[in-house]
């Protein structure tokens, strides 16, 4: 006879979308799209970054965005979404004013409390970057906590870059050390070229004191992770996210489940050493 397990239910709100009201959008790129969405009465969505909404369109279907925009901006968050499917094809025609529904947030973000002191490595691949724009606003609004904030971007091609005119602010700054690379340039493009990976040789860390935060394609996390090992940065050290097709938020549906894991509930941000074993993880 087997043994009961009690699963506790989550609260039943979080089943219920809330609707809210996209307050601005702005058109990134031929695939990407930038939202301000606005929640009843200005409420803070009141988020870790690095975590997750479910978006939905009532007639058509919902589906996990990740959150963009820090906790630090209030009364609004921000969502960056590819235009790769149904609904986000309906989503892309939308514009100000529409309304949506907005389930979350839900997952595990990055604890930027236990980031404190610490020099922060980002390493974004394609729209990797999207969820790490979130800590890296939290880290330049609270730029007195941290220690050096070092950011690695690739990209296909310069056509693909997303949020230019903050890239254009992260190369300005003196506090932020900013390396940005594209896999195949243009005649126009003077920066460099190659795999993200190219960069890391040139990025003189403190091994002991510095995180990084991976984000991106599948195929990057394999290389991204040699060549972090090769520096000598202990795998302790480093945190990722993983996507996955996360459909419920709540961990009942097992959509989003790698082995025992599912990445709604424990993910989608990991600690490397949590999951380096986990088979179909990396």
């Amino acid at each position: 006879m087997s043994e009961f397990i009690y699963q506790e239910q989550p609260p039943a709100e979080l089943y219920y979308p809330e609707i809210a009201e996209i307050t601005q959008v702005k058109q990134f790129t031929e695939l990407e799209k930038w939202y301000e969405i606005t929640l009843p009465n200005g409420r803070n969505l009141g988020h870790q970054p690095g975590q997750f909404v479910q978006v939905s369109l009532f007639g058509i279907g919902e589906a996990p965005i990740s959150i963009t925009s820090s906790p630090t901006k209030k009364g609004a968050f921000e969502l960056c979404v590819r235009n790769v499917g149904m609904l986000t094809d309906k989503l892309h025609q939308l514009d100000v004013g529409s309304k949506i529904g907005i389930r979350g947030p839900f997952g595990q973000g990055f604890d930027m409390d236990a980031l404190q002191g610490k020099d922060v490595l980002i390493i974004g691949g394609g729209i990797g970057i999207v969820p790490l724009r979130s800590p890296i606003n939290y880290i330049i609004d609270n730029r007195e906590d941290f220690g050096r904030l070092i950011i690695c971007y690739g990209a296909k091609s310069p056509n693909e870059l997303l949020y230019r005119d903050e890239l254009a602010l992260w190369e300005s700054d003196p506090g932020i050390e900013y390396h940005v690379t594209v896999d195949n340039g243009t005649p126009d493009w003077k920066g460099n070229v190659g795999v993200i990976t190219r960069l890391f040789p040139r990025l003189d860390l403190d091994l002991k004191n510095t995180i990084a935060a991976v984000v991106g394609p599948p195929i990057m996390y394999k290389f991204a992770l040699m060549a972090l090992k090769t520096k000598g940065l202990p795998d302790e050290n480093i945190y990722l996210s993983l996507e996955r097709r996360m459909k419920c938020g709540v961990g009942k549906c097992g959509h989003c489940q790698i082995n025992h894991s599912y990445v709604c509930q424990e993910g989608p941000v990991y600690h490397y050493p949590d999951i380096k074993n986990l088979p179909e993880a990396i």
